[in-house]
């Protein structure tokens, strides 16, 4: 697996539920643009529409010996998921008011692009705070195990 581009806002700004992985409708010269590492999801979402998921703003940078065959680099680019999977994230996101968020785009062991989406909910800003507050208080925590440990031996 070959990590492409990661949304690290995403794990501050929402609480994520649950995770899917989903591959992605592409053109041959994005394709090529993404191998090159030229994508960002931070603007992305996914979005539920007549039974199909679609993800929405990502940009993919045109590829530059693709001249005019190059498609336009914010479309938008259908997620390919099981059924079930698209019932599941259609329920969760219309009834209990969940965002559909991308987390990574990677390629897979076998040469395929794939998108891992998640459901989540929007953190209010008291809730951005005590999640800096713990993670500082984790990393202090971790920093004092480690000398500790260093004093001993």
């Amino acid at each position: 697996m070959k990590l492409i581009a990661k949304n690290k806002k995403a794990s501050f700004a929402f609480e994520i539920d649950e995770v899917f992985e989903a591959g992605i409708e592409l053109k041959g010269s994005e394709v090529k643009s993404i191998r090159a590492g030229k994508v960002s999801i931070k603007e992305a979402y996914g979005k539920v529409k007549s039974g199909e998921i679609f993800i929405i703003d990502m940009y993919i940078k045109p590829y530059e010996t693709g001249m005019h065959f190059n498609p336009d680099p914010n479309r938008v680019r259908r997620l390919l998921l099981h059924k079930q999977e698209i019932n599941k994230i259609a329920r969760q996101t219309l009834e209990q008011g969940y965002t559909l968020v991308p987390l990574e785009i990677y390629i897979s062991d076998n040469g395929l692009v794939k998108l891992k989406i998640a459901t989540a909910k929007g953190r209010k800003l008291y809730d951005k705070k005590r999640h800096i507050a713990e993670k500082e208080a984790n990393r202090r925590q971790d920093r004092e195990i480690r000398e500790a440990l260093k004093k001993e031996s």
